[in-house]
């Protein structure tokens, strides 16, 4: 399957996308950057910039003329009440499911070679991350085939771009998202579908991708993904290769940028930076948990990447043991046992007795969130660690419906009173891990009857959940609306429920 032209809308279409974007054409700037264009991109921008001072240009209409485009996808499905929950996951995942199909050569989306499935809402294309817990629910509904090619989509990326794209948008392809390929690939073996050695090279090269240029690096320095620390250890980043606005969302970067004293180019770097995170956004990359605008990703050394980096180099030296290559194995470990002596000088504060991200900047810990759930569910914290991270999540971020993200209510989607459903997934299976069976099984009761009641109430399930207080609501904040679908709600609600029979009906 060749790969596509790469070019971003924005790189394509220069002054017209810039505005576009900034005279708000479309209410929400993704739908412009999804756009197919009806006729050659350069006839267009032609056309553009003979006409747009000419009397009565109307760049609505221009746009409208020249483009195709659906605001939001539509799908003639709906929900049963009637159904129970799990049944109406399960009805779900042909909904989600897109297969490969053929597309205008200019069109933003990345084609994959198998069919894969979407977040739902605004989220027409596939996300890295996401995949992992959406896959967590469609091994239970018995969709060994999606599974499979899911995990050949992101291997299939791998091989022709280096690394996971944050999701499949060219503009996306500047940047990754949590690291957790080695997740999907261990899911295979918990579930009994053979393979994981197949995919070893393209572990192996996702590792090369974060790990770019560590070798040239000096106390104190960073480049791309990597830092090494004054004493020589190495940690990563959050990072994208691009300094400009993002192209879904470029009229809200150059709002953000406005109201910083910043270079724009930083701003938008750590802008880009917090999207490759997943936690898009929150009070953990601001300066000011209040603006958006004091955000400084690059400067965070976040405990989850950190953890799910960990187990990456473990799964790469099991997998290489398995298939011989001893050679390949030890040295594998070797960098887990350094990863993990790293993030226990760097990340675990000795005082509070939790794990905190580090402000490699300032050397100094920085925030304390529902990520340090992380550690525990890649088999990364010593058991008095767990012990310590279990206590503080029972005193700090439980609540009656879940686990909270965070301590701050900044307005951001990734705090304080929001709860996901991928940190409930982690929180529960790592609790279970360290001798948290207790607290883990009612972790998941709550979860479980947020996600129901709500079902119950609406008929769908939501991306985030608003569980403070005693009414379930859904969540809110952010730069978009909340958005219904939704392929990660889906996949550990639905494993849940397998895993915890009775909660629900």
């Amino acid at each position: 399957m060749p790969v596509p032209d790469i070019l971003t809308p924005a790189d394509r279409y220069l002054e017209l996308f810039e505005s576009v974007q900034l005279e708000r054409v479309f209410a929400d700037s993704k739908t412009f950057a999804d756009c197919a264009p009806l006729k050659d991109p350069q006839q267009i921008l032609d056309d553009y910039r003979r006409l747009r001072y000419t009397h009565g240009f109307n760049l609505k209409q221009f746009v409208a003329d020249n483009f195709e485009y659906t605001p939001v996808e539509k799908s003639d499905y709906v929900s049963d009440p009637g159904k129970t929950l799990a049944q109406h996951i399960d009805d779900l995942w042909p909904v989600l499911t897109k297969e490969p199909r053929g597309q205008s050569p200019f069109s933003s989306l990345l084609p994959l070679p198998k069919s894969y499935v979407v977040p739902g809402g605004r989220f027409g294309e596939t996300y890295y991350w996401d995949s992992y817990f959406s896959m967590l629910g469609l091994a239970e509904s018995g969709r060994e085939d999606l599974l499979r090619n899911m995990a050949d989509n992101f291997a299939w990326l791998i091989d022709n771009y280096g690394h996971i794209p944050n999701g499949n948008r060219t503009y996306y392809l500047s940047r990754s998202q949590p690291p957790v390929f080695a997740l999907m690939v261990e899911l295979f073996e918990e579930d009994g579908i053979r393979g994981s050695k197949r995919y070893l090279s393209q572990l192996i090269k996702e590792h090369d991708y974060w790990m770019d240029g560590a070798a040239t690096l000096e106390p104190q320095q960073a480049y791309r993904h990597v830092v090494k620390l004054p004493d020589g250890s190495l940690l990563n980043r959050y990072w994208d290769d691009r300094d400009t606005p993002r192209d879904e969302s470029y009229a809200e970067d150059v709002e953000t940028a406005r109201e910083s004293s910043r270079p724009a180019s930083e701003v938008y770097r750590d802008l880009r930076a917090g999207a490759a995170s997943g936690w898009d956004y929150s009070s953990r990359w601001l300066r000011d948990p209040q603006r958006l605008a004091s955000i400084r990703t690059t400067q965070f050394l976040p405990i989850d990447l950190n953890a799910l980096l960990y187990k990456l180099e473990c799964m790469i030296a099991s997998i290489s043991a398995n298939a011989g290559d001893e050679t390949t194995s030890a040295r594998f470990n070797q960098y887990a046992v350094r990863r993990r002596r790293a993030i226990d000088r760097y990340l675990w504060d000795y005082n509070a007795n939790i794990y905190r991200d580090y402000d490699w900047h300032r050397q100094r810990l920085a925030a304390y969130t529902a990520a340090v759930v992380v550690p525990l569910f890649v088999g990364l914290a010593s058991p008095v660690q767990g012990t310590f991270v279990a206590r503080a999540l029972e005193k700090d971020l439980l609540s009656a419906g879940g686990l909270v993200t965070s301590l701050h209510n900044s307005g951001q989607q990734w705090d304080s009173p929001n709860a996901w459903a991928p940190l409930q997934w982690m929180a529960i299976q790592g609790l279970n891990a360290y001798g948290e069976e207790v607290m883990g099984a009612e972790l998941a009761r709550r979860w479980l009857t947020t996600v129901h009641d709500f079902y119950r109430q609406h008929a769908k399930l939501v991306e985030k959940y608003n569980i403070v207080g005693s009414e379930v609501k859904a969540g809110g904040g952010g730069e978009y609306p909340l958005q219904d679908g939704f392929g990660w709600t889906n996949g550990v609600t639905r494993r849940l429920i397998a895993l915890y029979p009775g909660v629900v009906d």
